[in-house]
């Protein structure tokens, strides 16, 4: 299962949300973590230090940030969603 961060930026009010995806199940995405503050900068750090790609979404990660752990993401943030896997794949496929 791949993950990324969808973060807001740093700094006392910043949201992280990390979420998890495995295209074979045919399942959406699944909030892994989520916090704000210094647990966000916590997700941040960690998701860096694995070579996780974080993607800076304000509004974005505070949607999500309303989602449960181990919960799937709703129907109407899938397009948004989708759009960011599509970037961070890219991304990680051409930095190989």
């Amino acid at each position: 299962m791949g993950s990324k961060d969808e973060t807001s930026r740093p700094g006392r009010d910043s949201v992280a949300v990390a979420l998890g995806y495995d295209h074979g199940t045919g399942e959406a995405p699944r909030v892994l973590a989520k916090g704000r503050g210094e647990v966000a900068e916590r997700i941040i750090e960690s998701a860096q230090t694995h070579g996780v790609h974080v993607e800076e979404n304000p509004v974005l990660a505070e949607a999500l940030s309303h989602v449960e752990l181990d919960d799937t993401i709703p129907k109407d943030l899938y397009r948004a969603v989708a759009e960011v896997i599509s970037f961070v794949l890219y991304q990680t496929r051409k930095s190989r």
